[in-house]
């Protein structure tokens, strides 16, 4: 049985722990409040026109619709592909299957520049220039991941019963998947689709080495950090893009929670 002292010391860990996690995020959400061009504390005063200025400015306005497209194509993408392996992976018996199973997984495993730097070599062995499809590439492959893990884990929760009662009834293969079994899995499907995009949103270092002369928003903020240029509408980017990595996070948490409890 725990100690109180125990008890303590794990509250006081866990508290410092959180705080070294949040508190700069709540900072960068102050300061893009901060009236001040001059990141000290106490700020100066709130103001919303840093965000009037970020959103005038078209640099970021370009950066901000190309890295909604690549995210919803390379998402849209990930669907289609990572469910259909791992309906594949669940279903079937097939020579190699461990190895298709470890490689579809293998890119969310390795770290970002390793996978940005292979891709990079592969495109440029091809004679493929670096444009919009190679970045959508790039979040495609470690995008699949994500889908391919939700949907194989439902699945496997997923009782066989439901689909043999359905054929036995007489509906075929086809009638069978849409009324049964892709309501099963679908708000796994809409999870990993929902967790995809925020990680292909937020995706710097795979982008850097796919994107050529593209500059998605990721990108834009990385080289206005270096430049020390323009950082009150560098911690306003900074605040959209982290609501736009968090709220698909938070549905996606809610939707695997409520499955989870009707599948139980």
């Amino acid at each position: 049985m725990e100690s109180r002292a125990a008890r303590i010391g794990l509250t006081i860990w866990v508290g410092f722990v959180l705080a070294f996690l949040f508190v700069p995020i709540i900072l960068i959400i102050v300061y893009a409040f901060n009236s001040s061009n001059i990141q000290s504390w106490p700020i100066a005063g709130f103001t919303f026109k840093w965000f009037g200025s970020a959103f005038a400015n078209s640099e970021i306005r370009t950066a901000l619709l190309l890295s909604l497209k690549a995210g919803v194509i390379a998402t849209t993408i990930a669907v289609l592909l990572g469910s259909a392996v791992a309906f594949a992976v669940h279903r079937f018996e097939f020579f190699g299957k461990d190895a298709v199973s470890f490689m579809v997984v293998l890119p969310i495993a390795l770290p970002g520049i390793i996978t940005g730097m292979a891709l990079n070599s592969f495109f440029v062995f091809w004679g493929l220039g670096l444009s919009f499809w190679t970045i959508v590439i790039g979040h495609a492959t470690f995008c699949i991941v994500i889908v391919y893990n939700n949907v194989i884990a439902r699945l496997r929760r997923v009782p066989r019963s439901l689909e043999e009662a359905s054929m036995d009834l007489g509906a075929d293969a086809w009638q069978t998947f849409r009324r049964v079994t892709l309501p099963m899995i679908s708000t796994s499907l809409v999870a990993g689709a929902l967790l995809a995009f925020a990680l292909s949103f937020d995706e710097v270092i795979v982008t850097t080495f796919t994107a050529g002369a593209q500059n998605t928003l990721p990108l834009w903020i990385f080289g206005a950090i270096r430049l020390g240029q323009r950082l009150p509408e560098v911690n306003v980017v900074v605040l959209v893009v982290m609501t736009l990595t968090f709220v698909p996070v938070l549905l996606a948490y809610r939707l695997t929670n409520q499955a989870g409890a009707m599948v139980k």
